[in-house]
C-alpha cells in the first residue's frame, strides 16, 4: 500500500515539474501541441468520417496595418503575437491558412479559455432542446448544486456564473505563482479534484456586482450542468456539440485525477475545427444546414449583458472588452461581433455582418503586457482582414 501511494505521489510530482515548465519559453511551442504529455486527458470520441466541408480559395491577406500610430506589417503582427497557426474563413471559404514555429495543421492545440465560450454553447443547446428548463439561469447556484452551499458560490445565480460576476474571491493572474489561477494548475497536476477546488473558493462581493473573470466560474457552469442533467458531461458534449459540429480530427480533454474534463480551458483541437466553432456562431448556430444551438442563445451569448468591470480595469484595455454569456465583445463591437480567447493568445473571432472568421493560435509569452493591449492588437488586426477582404472582392 505505502509503495502505491509513494508511486502516486512520484507521478504527481512528474506532473507537477512538467506544469512548472508548461511555459518555459524554449517549451511552450510543443507543449501546447502535446498537452498529453502533461497532464491527465480524456479522448472525445466523436464521428469526424464526414467533416463539414471547408473549401479552400487562397486569397492574399492586407500588407499591416496602423495600430495606435504604429505600423504594423502582416508578417511583424505574425512574429510579434507569437502565431503558431491562422486560419481564415470568409463567406464560408478558407481565404489564408498558414502554421508556423514549426507546427502542422494536423496539431492539436490547447484552447484555454476558448473552452469557456464552447460550454457555454452546450448549455445553450440543452436549453434549446427542453433538457434544461431555462428558468434554471436564475435559479441559484447552491439550489442547483448542493454541495456549492455555504461557499463563495452560495447566493450567485447561474446567469451571474455565466456574465463571470459570481463576486467569488480569486486571483487570475498568471504571472503570480501563489495566484488562484496557479493553485488550480497545482490542483491538476497533484491528483486533485475540481470540484473540490470550486468548494473551496469564498465571497468577495454580491453576485451580479462587477464583472471579475474568474476561471472557475465556468467549471461551476459545468457542475450546474451535470447537476441539472444528472449526468456526466462528456457524453452530453459529444451529443450535443461535437458530432453535430462534424469536425476532422477527434479533439480532447484535459481532465483532473478524478477524470472531469476541464471545461474552463482543457480542449485541444485543430486550428481548423476551433474555425469551425466560429462558423457555428456565424452562421446563427447553423452547421452545413442543421441547427446546433438557437440564434437566439447566440444572440445572448454574444450581446453585453454582464455588469460594469472592476473598478481598477476601467480605462485599461481589459476593460474596454464587452461580456456576454461566455463570450468576449470587442470594442465598439458591430452587431454580433464578438470572440472567444485563451491565455497566450488564442483567438477565435466572429464577425457575422462581414460573414468572417479568425482562429489562430499562439505562444505569445508577453499577451498580458499593458493589461492585455496584444488582445486589441489582434481584434484591430482581424478587423483589418475583414476590411481588406471587402476591398479586394
Amino acid at each position: 500500500m505505502l509503495r502505491h501511494l509513494l508511486r502516486l505521489d512520484f507521478a504527481g510530482i512528474k506532473r507537477l515539474g512538467r506544469v512548472n515548465t508548461l511555459f518555459a519559453p524554449d517549451k511552450i511551442v510543443h507543449n501546447f501541441s502535446n498537452m498529453t504529455n502533461l497532464l491527465y486527458f480524456t479522448d472525445i470520441r466523436t464521428d469526424t468520417s464526414n467533416p463539414s466541408p471547408l473549401p479552400k480559395q487562397p486569397r492574399d491577406m492586407p500588407d499591416g496595418m496602423t495600430h495606435l500610430g504604429e505600423n504594423i506589417s502582416f508578417d511583424d503582427w505574425i512574429k510579434r503575437r507569437a502565431l503558431t497557426a491562422i486560419v481564415v474563413i470568409k463567406d464560408g471559404t478558407i481565404v489564408h491558412e498558414d502554421y508556423f514555429q514549426g507546427t502542422a495543421p494536423e496539431d492539436q492545440r490547447i484552447s484555454w479559455s476558448m473552452c469557456k465560450s464552447v460550454t457555454s454553447l452546450l448549455l445553450g443547446a440543452l436549453i434549446d432542446k427542453g433538457l434544461v428548463d431555462p428558468s434554471a439561469l436564475d435559479r441559484k447556484i447552491s439550489d442547483i448544486v448542493p454541495q456549492l452551499a455555504g461557499t463563495g458560490y452560495h447566493d450567485a445565480t447561474l446567469r451571474n456564473v455565466l456574465n463571470m460576476a459570481s463576486g467569488v474571491a480569486f486571483n487570475e493572474d498568471y504571472l503570480d505563482y501563489n495566484s488562484d489561477i496557479n493553485r488550480m494548475g497545482r490542483v491538476l497536476a497533484l491528483g486533485g479534484s475540481m470540484d473540490e477546488f470550486a468548494k473551496s473558493l469564498t465571497t468577495e462581493f454580491a453576485p451580479n456586482t462587477y464583472n471579475h473573470y474568474v476561471s472557475i466560474d465556468t467549471h461551476v457552469i459545468g457542475m450546474a450542468i451535470r447537476a441539472l442533467m444528472k449526468s456526466e458531461i462528456l457524453p452530453l458534449f459529444i451529443t450535443h456539440i461535437f458530432d453535430p459540429l462534424r469536425l476532422e480530427t477527434p479533439p480532447y480533454f484535459m481532465t483532473d485525477s478524478k477524470g472531469e474534463p476541464f471545461v474552463l480551458g482543457g480542449l485541444n483541437m485543430t486550428t481548423r475545427d476551433f474555425a469551425r466553432i466560429g462558423l457555428l456562431i456565424a452562421n446563427g448556430g447553423m452547421v452545413d444546414g442543421v441547427r446546433v444551438v438557437s440564434k437566439d442563445w447566440i444572440t445572448q451569448s454574444t450581446t453585453q449583458s454582464a455588469p460594469p468591470p472592476l473598478p481598477e480595469k476601467i480605462g485599461t484595455p481589459e476593460g474596454e472588452l464587452g461580456y456576454g454569456y461566455q463570450w468576449w465583445l470587442p470594442p465598439d463591437a458591430a452587431v454580433g461581433e464578438c470572440f472567444a480567447i485563451g491565455i497566450y493568445g488564442q483567438f477565435i473571432y466572429i464577425n457575422p455582418n462581414e460573414n468572417l472568421v479568425v482562429a489562430i493560435n499562439s505562444t505569445d509569452v508577453n499577451f498580458k503586457d499593458g493589461n492585455g493591449a496584444p488582445a486589441l492588437e489582434n481584434i484591430a488586426m482581424f478587423r483589418t482582414i475583414a476590411r481588406h477582404l471587402n476591398d479586394a472582392h
